[in-house]
């Protein structure tokens, strides 16, 4: 069984956040051996994809496991899958995957960027929780609620600094019962090539710190339209690794797009 894995938003190696990709021939392993194969991989998420009959809403099934769960919805790891489907020539154009988020889209445009189509984040005002204010360990500016598919904090920080600086209180977050946490403030500099930066901490689905996350950027994309006045963004996220993610707000659905290049392809010795 072929395995790949591969780094979304970025286009250099080592770069951005990697992904593990099995495109499955027929129908869904196990669960069990599902997330058997991610915790090996080891990795933010591994995505398992397999064809669809022609003629429905949708091309491909996926799913995506972190090493320790089944997560709703994940954008690098669907970037990746769909990197892996156009390189390979098993997809061409407009692909339609199914997802337990729903119905979601990615399309490679000539110049080598993938845009996807992902539903947009509610996001809800909330209270600091004291408890996480103190795991982040520096003060906090705003709180919101994300809605159910991802499930995260997001917590706007004074500055790119203090973003970029964070040491959070890792253990005292693995026990919140949300996915994770988001981190976010306007970039010190926008000529630098991007609007806003962010890091997602999740070590309560077994990933300490997440270099890229897609799925976050749904609900950054409203969050800083809503403060700079533009429906087009882009995000820098990451601590040690860090990749860009271009945003474009569409009311109900916002586009995320970015490169993928492949750093390992080989192949699984083992079988469900």
């Amino acid at each position: 069984m072929r395995i790949r894995i591969i780094d979304a938003f970025t286009d250099r190696p080592f770069h951005g956040n990697p992904a593990g990709v099995l495109l499955l021939d027929g129908p869904f392993p196990p669960d069990a051996w599902l997330q058997q194969v991610a915790a090996e991989v080891n990795l933010s998420e591994t995505a398992f994809a397999h064809p669809l009959p022609p003629g429905g809403d949708a091309d491909w099934a996926l799913r995506w496991f972190t090493p320790a769960a089944e997560v709703d919805m994940c954008g690098h790891a669907t970037l990746a899958t769909a990197h892996a489907l156009a390189t390979s020539g098993l997809a061409e154009g407009l692909i339609r995957f199914t997802a337990r988020c729903g119905i979601l889209t990615a399309e490679a445009a000539a110049d080598g960027t993938i845009a996807m189509d992902f539903p947009t984040s509610s996001l809800t005002p909330a209270e600091p929780d004291p408890e996480i204010v103190s795991a982040l360990g520096a003060p906090v500016v705003s709180v919101h609620d994300t809605s159910a598919h991802i499930g995260d904090l997001l917590v706007e920080l004074a500055d790119e600094r203090t973003v970029r600086e964070l040491t959070p209180d890792l253990a005292a977050l693995r026990g919140y019962a949300r996915r994770g946490v988001i981190v976010t403030a306007p970039a010190e500099d926008p000529a630098r090539g991007y609007d806003f930066v962010s890091r997602g901490f999740f070590p309560a689905v077994g990933i300490d710190e997440d270099p890229v996350t897609g799925s976050a950027h749904t609900a950054l994309a409203p969050f800083w339209a809503a403060r700079t006045g533009r429906t087009e963004l882009t995000g820098l996220q990451g601590g040690a690794r860090t990749g860009l993610v271009r945003v474009r707000l569409a009311g109900d659905r916002t586009l995320l797009t970015g490169h993928a290049v492949t750093v390992i392809d080989g192949e699984l010795h083992t079988s469900p």
